[in-house]
């Protein structure tokens, strides 16, 4: 199958021994309904891909009924984790942390339940590792429980199965120019989606996000000195303003560095697309 015909949102992409694996939310309708799971395509040149194939199906007896969202894979201490965002009825949206022994699954909760604030409605968690190792989760504070969306942190165990610090917020997303308040479900608000961080070439941590500009959902990057402790700067370009968003960066075989994000940002028409990127004076641009 082309990379044309999968419908998916939130892609997210793993090169492993030669393989692209590309993940994704991928149930028909993630915003209604109760969630089927997580599948993932494999593919040599990212035009190309096999399946889907099943990465995660949830067992009877596991919290999350819907808003099966945002997988991400990454490969840590000899095996695979998945973060993915999911919600049910009783429970507040949360960040659920698994694993597998290969990347394509089958992966299995550490715990059943989010590592995320139990009363805070979160999504979207992503990994960071600090100077020594330690690693953190990232995540949004939604916008529809606190009406401007943050970014926020955690530090993780070292198997990753709980929280070992206090959630400290990291910036809002009213602190970004470019953004503006989003209208829907009733209520008005600023969007924080799709935390991903990577170092610069000066050292720098930079943290592409998604929110909402005056062109529709839009990709823009934070950048701080001082790793998660920021201050962090946020400059006026987005990096990607054409519907379309929730963005990671990965490198191709070849070392060249490419953009995956899905657009248009409707629900049924999503598709993955991958962009070609380049740093210039720390930032991260489309070439």
């Amino acid at each position: 199958m082309k990379r044309t015909d999968i419908h998916m949102r939130d892609p997210f992409v793993l090169l492993h021994e030669g393989t692209y694996y590309l993940y994704g939310s991928t149930d028909d309708n993630t915003w209604e309904g109760p969630g089927t799971g997580f599948d993932f395509y494999k593919s040599q040149d990212l035009e190309d891909f096999e399946g889907p194939f099943e990465a995660f199906r949830p067992a009877a007896d596991f919290w999350g009924k819907e808003n099966f969202w945002a997988p991400e894979v990454w490969p840590y201490k000899g095996k695979f984790y998945m973060l993915a965002t999911f919600a049910a009825e009783g429970y507040h949206r949360g960040v659920q942390v698994m694993c597998a022994d290969r990347p394509e699954g089958p992966f299995i909760p550490v715990k059943n339940g989010a590592v995320t604030p139990k009363d805070w409605e979160c999504l979207d968690g992503t990994l960071y590792f600090d100077d020594e190792g330690n690693p953190w989760m990232i995540f949004s504070h939604e916008w529809r429980q606190i009406g401007d969306g943050a970014f926020c942190s955690i530090r993780l165990s070292p198997d990753l199965k709980e929280a070992v610090t206090e959630p400290e917020v990291l910036f809002h997303a009213s602190n970004a120019p470019w953004t503006i308040a989003n209208h829907e479900f009733g209520q008005e608000g600023y969007v924080t989606d799709g935390p991903f961080l990577v170092k610069n070439s000066f050292g720098e941590t930079v943290m592409m996000w998604s929110g909402f500009s005056k062109n529709g959902y839009t990709i823009g990057q934070a950048v701080s000195k001082n790793g998660l402790q920021g201050p962090w700067n946020h400059p006026a370009e987005p990096i990607y303003d054409k519907d379309g968003g929730h963005g990671m960066l990965f490198r191709k075989k070849d070392g060249s560095l490419w953009l995956a994000i899905h657009t248009p940002n409707e629900t049924g028409k999503e598709r993955p697309i991958f962009l070609p990127i380049e740093e210039k004076d720390g930032l991260f641009r489309q070439k």
